[in-house]
């Protein structure tokens, strides 16, 4: 690999047709050094696929990127982000990288925006004018586990696929079953190999250990960098509630300072253990053993990208 420059890997990979490469892995496994390293190597874009850094006036806490990112602080704390506005976003942020001859890298944690951005899925309707508000007060009213067992009995595909603590979820599934649909999409494309484009997609692997030490330290430089006064900031004007589910952003704010933070570590920590299991439902997804540095993960996954297709790395330089 090393030697060749940008317009020669930007004439092996327009030889094959420009694929989407998608880099999936849990929270602090290391998506953003991989793409950016990768990145480095070929004539690409780096688009988000994150729910929460999709908002300016937290950097720290999402862990935003320094380098230029597309789909990264792009609406205010305010605003009520979708889905359904983010996949139409990233469809025309990859076609716009692919028309320019770029390769466009998908990177991300949230299941769903990273479905949405690789595929065309069929996304539910808005609620009905005042029926979030009503679920809302009636998940509280009846806490988690019941309010879960409610949704159950209404729509058990939907349950299935939401966590009893994930309240945003739950009162989105039960407001949806009001309206006719279904949190869960029709034939489960959410974890479906269709795509819009032709895509490799690589799962970041990193062992539960070396993954909690990377929360950890990860946690503890946050708040080494100013989290709490950004925290602060941000709090200070109208937050939606869809951004007040920023991991973090409540205890920051409630607890005192090591208390906040154990509860960012836990947080995070369940999180990941979460995202981990939905990574294994990927089909076609190539592992990636990524403990080591992101540079030599980067050049296995240029190595799969030249070798798409039957173009290997080796005939490619012939």
């Amino acid at each position: 690999m090393v030697g060749r420059g940008a317009p020669e890997l930007r004439r092996e990979l327009a030889a094959a047709g420009l694929p989407v490469v998608a880099i999936f892995g849990p929270t602090a496994g290391g998506k953003t050094a991989v793409a950016e390293a990768l990145a480095d190597r070929i004539p690409s874009d780096i688009v988000s696929a994150d729910s929460m850094q999709v908002y300016r006036g937290l950097p720290i806490l999402t862990s935003q990127p320094e380098r230029p990112t597309r789909l990264v602080a792009i609406w205010p704390l305010s605003h009520e982000a979708s889905v359904g506005e983010h996949q139409k976003l990233a469809h025309a942020a990859i076609d716009e990288i692919l028309a320019a001859d770029r390769t466009p890298i998908v990177a991300g944690g949230t299941g769903l925006y990273l479905r949405a951005a690789l595929a065309d899925l069929e996304l539910p309707p808005p609620p009905p004018r005042g029926a979030r508000e009503r679920w809302e007060r009636l998940y509280d009213r009846l806490g988690p586990e019941r309010a879960h067992a409610a949704l159950a009995e209404r729509d058990s595909g939907a349950a299935a696929a939401v966590h009893p603590n994930d309240r945003r979820r739950v009162v989105r599934a039960l407001e949806l079953h009001e309206a006719g649909s279904s949190l869960r999409p029709p034939r489960d494309r959410l974890w479906s190999q269709e795509t819009r484009r032709p895509t490799l997609a690589f799962v970041l692997d990193v062992p539960r250990e070396i993954l909690a030490a990377r929360i950890e330290r990860r946690a503890q430089e946050m708040f080494e960098r100013g989290v709490e006064e950004e925290v602060r900031q941000a709090l200070s004007g109208p937050v939606s509630p869809t951004a007040r589910q920023v991991i973090g952003l409540a205890e920051i704010a409630e607890l005192p300072r090591e208390e906040a933070l154990a509860a960012v570590v836990r947080r995070t920590r369940a999180y990941a253990a979460y995202q981990r299991k939905w990574l294994r439902r990927i089909p076609g997804a190539m592992p990636v053993e990524a403990s080591r540095p992101p540079g030599e993960v980067a050049a296995d996954l240029l190595e799969a990208i030249l070798a798409w297709r039957g173009t290997s790395a080796s005939e490619a330089e012939r």
